[in-house]
């Protein structure tokens, strides 16, 4: 059927700010979808509160609201294109995670679709309550015959109890209508199960939770699909767990495609997923199903089933190359699979099945580093703030690179030289699963753990150990010869399974250049395959590409063409983690747009299969590979670019700076120099003395002594803090020589050979930061912002205010002319942000960051300009500030409200200080300054105040 023509506006509703279990994979679904319909005509309205995002940008939608997530604004949008005499026709709710589902039933229950005649579309209303209400869902698999656990809903405590009885332990508490497994858990014994009962029923909105048997231990598998409404079924991948039942799918490795699947079992679920996206109602859309298998007999039972985009559908999209929301959103307006073209071939038909000739990997990203005393265990609660995704020939390739992609300073799997070799700590950690536990597995093999033993207590299938275990087995191959002696054939095998030069270099004792030397002697160089969706069946027309080595190493056989055109790199930003969100995939998309309209061939170079940036059809060419050293070189090297962009990617990019400096790699912007400048206080604070710009006395030291000796010149209490961190990593507020000794060895461990710095924190004071672009000759001043909270809680996690609301003029005037003075001075070409501490009508410069901010989005956002864009182009010479005229929008107070996902984490203090721990953030509006909102949050500006 072609697309619906009485559907000529639709409403998109947004995630929200990013919290755990709800991150940026939906900024990239809602920015594909609404591409996708404005694509076909369709006038795309859009509703979200996080500024953060691309979805939320002109770019992506014909109007944007950023608006909270709430019926009362819902209504303000309708009735407004109804006065325009532009009502919208439809709704689409599919692309917003769990928050867009909740209040499209909220709105549904309501009345508001039926009372502005507005279709639910890509979903069915009925199916949402179907899949949440876990009774609902339990008794529709038993109507359709198909396997689920024993169980059943309890609506009280008393309830529960008794079907705890009749089931008996352990078992697992599902609560319904929650996000990331908010609120549930496996409990193995009765006197857990009270307390466990409480928290589930509180968890969840409708005081329901499902009480069932437990199958930890047993596999895990996903599949992810897509119906039209003509009722055609596509597969578009399988997903393993490599970790088995019990660990929420969020926080295990996955694998695609799954590698211990045998056919039959495949063709069953298979069958399965069709018969329950069936069963749940009729829509045309995605679908995500999961199921459990029982490595003893073969069973298989259903877990749940997801009728809407979600994060897996984010990674099966980058897995296969198969865009799942761009197609979705497309069968949402009418439009059956045969009658789509596959985006990536742009010649083959969206009605078939994606085939890969790779294997995928990811691997979560933990920050329990942010949350001292938190529970560290995985289990059916997700925890996990983002992931990283590693695609390989093989299964240990893949794993490798995702490892390296991570950001946790390994470099890769091991080989690093930071293995734990204590016996009970390693079996502890295998039988309870963590973040490090992929890791140990690894360790367990190294110092001689029987496999036997690793299995029983991880319950991992023995395919997967095997995996890792052939990895040990390499590597005690490769420690027999030296880099002179080492067979080139040993040396390829260790590449192809995924090994960085670096730790070849440290299982030979020898140094990264030296093995990067040697290979390209022996000619083992890295070749770019092609992610096509069809196995090299059909010429792709999407270039998208990921590396391997080749057997062959006489025919390369390189699928990366390069051409002759002038060229730039953008370095992403990895793995979402706590201080490091998506407001930096913001900038690297509108870093990789404004390089386009200035001519440039775009190449961007990142590893996160949630982020927009990673959508194959953002830059002219995707390296779809870890933003880790070794990579980025060899990309470089293939694509010769005129530069590489740095200032975009946080500090993942930011600390290749100094690597590309020494490689004369041209960093387009502002230089090496002028960046290490700013990190390094010993060079930054005589430029401020030189310029008259009032700082905090510091001073710079390595050892606990030193730090000890320069506390009694500068005075407590002391800011301490590591340098070449991003979120404030590690810094802390000491008000005595006990704690400030203790702080600098923690730091010293956890960061060894690094320079600390210590700051007298000025307290009671204001805190204001400032951000500016910069051609080298000029600065222009894109906003201030005032924290609502006092100094010493981290600037991710303050209220803030844009303009500031309570600075006088003169300490404004200060802060604009010092931001200027510092951004000239240092010869910054591009984004700068500058934080302060106002105390006694003083403007004291706190630190400078030449790059692209957390704020830099928000402004953009609230002044309705786009700063990344211009940023950009001066970044690349292509324009003066002079080319410019701005015109930000100016009315009343943009407030930026930090986000937390302390639920995920009930034991940790919830205090704020000087190290960020927000996961989001959201914008809201005021007109004046009386507003109840603003008046809350300035009343409670000290609550969480740590010191």
């Amino acid at each position: 059927m072609p697309k619906n023509p009485n559907i000529k506006s639709i409403l998109i509703i947004g995630s929200g700010p990013i919290i755990i279990g709800q991150a940026c994979e939906f900024d990239y679904a809602g920015s594909q979808a609404a591409r996708s319909l404005r694509e076909e005509g369709i006038e795309v309205v859009l509703i979200n509160s996080n500024p953060a995002t691309i979805m939320t940008d002109p770019i992506s939608a014909d109007h944007v609201y950023l608006l909270p997530l709430e019926k009362k604004y819902i209504i303000e949008i309708l009735e407004k294109h109804k006065a325009l005499g532009r009502p919208i026709d439809a709704v689409l709710p599919t692309m917003g995670g769990q928050t867009a589902l909740n209040l499209a039933i909220d709105c549904d229950k309501a009345g508001i679709w039926k009372k502005y005649d507005i279709d639910i579309i890509g979903v069915d209303i009925k199916a949402i309550e179907t899949t949440e209400d876990r009774e609902k869902f339990r008794l529709k698999m038993l109507e359709l015959d198909v396997n689920v656990c024993k169980g059943r809903t309890a609506r009280s405590f008393l309830e529960g109890k008794e079907i705890a009885q009749e089931i008996g332990f352990p078992l697992v508490i599902r609560p319904s209508f929650t996000l990331g497994g908010t609120g549930g858990g496996i409990v193995e014994n009765e006197k857990d199960f009270d307390q466990a009962l409480n928290n589930g029923l509180h968890a969840s909105p409708t005081h329901e939770v499902l009480v069932e048997q437990s199958v930890y231990g047993w596999k895990e598998y996903e599949l992810e699909l897509l119906r039209d409404g003509a009722g055609n079924f596509i597969i578009i991948c399988s997903i393993e767990n490599f970790d088995p039942m019990g660990v929420h799918t969020g926080d295990s490795i996955t694998v695609a495609p799954a590698m211990t699947l045998p056919d039959t079992l495949y063709q069953q679920m298979r069958d399965l997923a069709i018969k329950m996206m069936d069963g749940i109602g009729k829509f045309a859309g995605g679908c995500n199903v999961q199921f459990s298998v029982n490595p003893a007999d073969d069973m298989i039972i259903a877990i749940e089933i997801n009728p809407r985009v979600s994060r897996s559908s984010a990674l099966a999209s980058k897995a296969t190359g198969y865009p799942i929301a761009k197609i979705a959103a497309k069968m949402a307006i009418g439009y059956n699979l045969d009658e789509l073209i596959n985006p990536i071939t742009g010649s083959t038909s969206a009605f078939f099945e994606p085939s890969i000739d790779y294997v995928i990997v990811k691997v979560p990203r933990w920050n329990f580093d942010k949350f001292q005393g938190a529970d560290r265990a995985l289990g059916l609660q997700m925890k996990s703030v983002g992931e990283a995704m590693g695609i390989g020939r093989n299964f240990q390739e893949a794993l490798q690179k995702a490892c390296q992609s991570l950001e946790i300073r390994r470099n890769g799997l091991g080989a690093d030289g930071r293995e734990l070799r204590d016996v009970e700590a390693i079996k502890y950690s295998l039988a309870h699963p963590s973040w490090d536990r992929l890791f140990h597995i690894y360790d367990a093999f190294k110092i001689g753990l029987s496999f036997k033993t690793i299995q029983t207590l991880t319950k991992i299938d023995a395919w997967f150990l095997r995996q890792i275990e052939e990895l040990i087995e390499l590597e005690h191959e490769i420690e027999k010869f030296d880099l002179t002696d080492l067979p080139k054939e040993l040396l390829l095998t260790a590449k192809q399974k995924g090994y960085a030069d670096r730790q070849i270099a440290h299982l030979l004792q020898t140094k990264e250049s030296k093995v990067y030397d040697r290979r390209k002697e022996l000619g083992i160089k890295r070749v770019y395959k092609c992610v096509d969706t069809c196995a090299a069946e059909f010429e792709a027309k999407t270039p998208y590409y990921y590396s391997t080595f080749n057997s062959s190493q006489e025919t390369p056989d390189n699928e990366s063409i390069v051409s002759d055109k002038k060229k730039v790199i953008v370095l992403g930003s990895g793995p979402n983690r706590i201080g490091q969100g998506i407001e930096f995939d913001y900038s690297c998309v509108h870093g990789v747009l404004a390089a386009k309209e200035a001519g440039y061939e775009t190449i961007m170079i990142n590893c996160n299969p949630e982020t927009v940036s990673t959508d194959p059809d953002i830059a002219d060419k995707l390296y779809f590979e870890p933003v880790f050293w070794e990579h980025v070189f060899d990309i470089i090297e293939h694509e010769k670019p005129e530069g590489v962009i740095v200032q975009l990617g946080g500090q993942t990019a930011l600390k290749m700076a100094e690597k590309l400096d020494k490689y004369g790699i041209k960093i387009i912007g502002t230089s090496y120099n002028s960046l290490d400048w700013a990190e390094d206080r010993g060079r930054f604070s005589p430029l401020l003395e030189e310029l008259g710009i009032p700082y905090p006395k510091f001073g710079t030291v390595r050892t606990a002594d030193a730090a000890v000796e320069l506390s009694r010149t500068l005075g407590f209490p002391l800011l301490v803090r590591p340098s070449y961190v991003l979120g404030g990593q590690n810094m802390k507020i000491v008000i005595n020589e006990r704690e400030l000794e203790q702080h600098v060895v923690k730091i010293l461990r956890d960061i060894p050979d690094n320079n600390i710095l210590l700051d007298h924190f000025l307290e009671g004071a204001l805190e204001a930061e400032a951000d500016a672009i910069c051609d080298g000759e000029d600065a222009y001043i894109i906003g201030v912002m005032e924290h609502i909270e006092p100094a010493g809680i981290h600037s991710g996690d303050s209220h803030a205010a844009l303009p500031p609301f309570d600075l006088t003029d003169d300490v404004i005037r200060q802060i604009n002319e010092y931001t200027r003075k510092i951004a000239l001075a240092m010869n910054v070409k591009g984004l700068i942000n500058v934080q302060f501490a106002i105390k006694n009508g003083i403007a004291y410069v706190i630190e400078a960051n030449p790059r692209a901010s957390r704020t830099v989005p928000f402004i953009c956002k609230a002044y309705q300009e786009p700063y990344v864009n211009y940023a950009t182009k001066l970044m690349l010479g292509d324009k003066k500030l002079s080319d410019f005229t701005f015109n930000p929008v100016k009315k009343g107070w943009a407030i930026k409200i930090p986000v937390f996902s302390f639920n995920k984490f009930p034991n940790v203090n919830k205090e704020l200080g000087p190290e960020m721990k927000s996961t989001g953030e959201a914008i809201y509006f005021i007109d004046d300054l009386q507003d109840d909102f603003f008046q809350k949050i300035y009343s409670e500006r000290n609550l969480y105040l740590s010191r």
